[in-house]
């Protein structure tokens, strides 16, 4: 098996796929338990998943991948204006997303995602809850977003975390952000990622990690082209492909 980190993107799943679940603990299982059986095989350095967190409105995290309550549970309002005790009770706090990873043995890579003027206050209540909530017993979990200002204040709150800059695609200004955030690695979307765009990144000495990749051959061709993580909707499948 090609030696290649893989990441199920669970927010972004629990989002897309109206069979699944938002509850941590009630997402298929057969998809938790290709992360778990992944660490026994030829290529241990599988598996974490990604979460993706929002804050209510008394400064609570949640796995959400919208602003929105609307697409997901049905209710017409945004995550923001919220506090937990009025959020559906299939919303899971990033608390009991920990409980469920260490339960399993899963890393985490977690992605920072504000609402609007939000971005600090975000940044630092992720930090806040992984020092509380976060089990030695896991590798340190990983920090990402597209908002630089989390980024800048989880590091200021918490740099012994690592973190990485979310892009859509690799721009001309991707370096200068990475190195205001000091970021290890930036996680790239594979839609416009480009041979020189993944070069650049693994020259400059950062980690690179691919998102949504959900194609077999696409993957093949990130691997060729440097990627030290794949981050998917589909591990089985991926897994399959990569052996």
């Amino acid at each position: 098996m090609i030696p290649i980190n893989l990441m199920l993107m669970m927010s972004s799943m629990v989002a897309r796929r109206a069979s699944y679940s938002a509850s941590v603990r009630r997402i298929d299982p057969k998809l938790l338990a290709d992360c778990v059986s992944a660490r026994s095989s030829t290529c241990p350095s599988v598996m974490a998943v990604l979460p993706t967190l929002a804050t209510t409105s008394d400064g609570v995290p949640v796995v959400m991948h919208d602003d929105s309550l609307k697409r997901t549970m049905g209710v017409d309002r945004l995550v923001a204006e919220t506090r937990r005790a009025e959020l559906p009770a299939a919303v899971p706090t990033f608390e009991q997303a920990i409980a469920c990873f260490a339960e399993l043995g899963l890393g985490c890579n977690v992605e920072i995602k504000p609402c609007e003027g939000r971005e600090a206050e975000t940044g630092r209540a992720t930090v806040e809850a992984l020092r509380t909530f976060w089990p030695a017993s896991l590798p340190a979990p990983l920090l990402s977003s597209f908002k630089d200002e989390s980024l800048k204040a989880a590091r200021q709150a918490a740099p012994e975390y690592a973190r990485a800059l979310l892009i859509s695609e690799v721009a001309e200004t991707w370096q200068a952000r990475a190195e205001a955030v000091g970021a290890a690695g930036l996680n790239v979307g594979g839609r416009k990622l480009t041979v020189p765009g993944a070069v650049a990144i693994k020259r400059a000495g950062y980690t690179l990690s691919i998102w949504t990749v959900n194609d077999p051959d696409e993957a093949r061709a990130f691997v060729g082209m440097g990627a030290d993580c794949i981050i998917t909707d589909k591990p089985d499948v991926i897994l399959a492909a990569l052996k």
